[in-house]
């Protein structure tokens, strides 16, 4: 993994675990520095741990990811199978929602809330609302992913001035880390399974 660039999560998320990093890092079996294992996160969230892995530990030779959250999921899925298309119409949103700073703020708002109801038809194709859930992220308040008893996104637009929707260099290491991890071991798993199921997914991955 010398050659590929260090990937930082792309997502920001609260309750995220970048400030547990050196917690979870004295915790760590001294092993994993020199034998190969599997990493399993049944939470993932915006993958702060796990590109801390990925960057870190080049003995990891297999990894599941996981999380309840079957949107994340699919964002996860999107960049490691289709990360050009998916950049494609970032950055669609990234030039509209930013040539709307020069305008009106209720213009922004009505675009923001626009690009809402669309996520949540959950009618577009893949990439495409990979992409709205990107873009809400990095533009709602506080990063907060949050959804009513319909299962319908419902954070308010956040404050920032100029937020980074589009971030295609790290899009792309994200993507370099997880074809390594593919192409040197054959097998690495994005699932949307609940937490129990995880630990039977484990348990079936050691006997492969």
């Amino acid at each position: 993994m010398t050659n590929i660039k260090i990937a930082k999560p792309f997502l920001k998320w609260a309750g995220g675990k970048t400030q547990l990093i050196n917690d979870i890092e004295r915790t760590l079996p001294t092993e994993i520095t020199k034998e190969k294992f599997t990493y399993i996160e049944p939470f993932v969230g915006s993958g702060a741990v796990l590109f801390w892995m990925l960057n870190n530990f080049p003995k990891l030779e297999k990894a599941v990811i996981n999380d309840i959250n079957e949107d994340l999921i699919n964002t996860y899925k999107t960049i490691a199978s289709n990360p050009k298309e998916l950049i494609s119409i970032l950055e669609i949103l990234q030039n509209e929602f930013h040539l709307l700073l020069e305008g009106n703020e209720n213009n922004k708002k009505l675009y923001y809330y626009q690009k809402r109801e669309l996520y949540n038809t959950r009618k577009e194709e893949q990439s495409g609302q990979a992409a709205l859930f990107i873009f809400l992220n990095r533009t709602c308040f506080n990063g907060l992913y949050r959804v009513n008893s319909k299962n319908l996104y419902n954070v308010p637009m956040g404050g920032y001035k100029k937020p980074t929707i589009c971030d295609k260099e790290n899009i792309f290491a994200s993507i370099e880390h997880l074809k390594n991890l593919s192409n040197k071991i054959g097998y690495a798993a994005i699932i949307f399974l609940l937490f129990f199921y995880v630990i039977f997914f484990y348990l079936l991955l050691k006997r492969i």
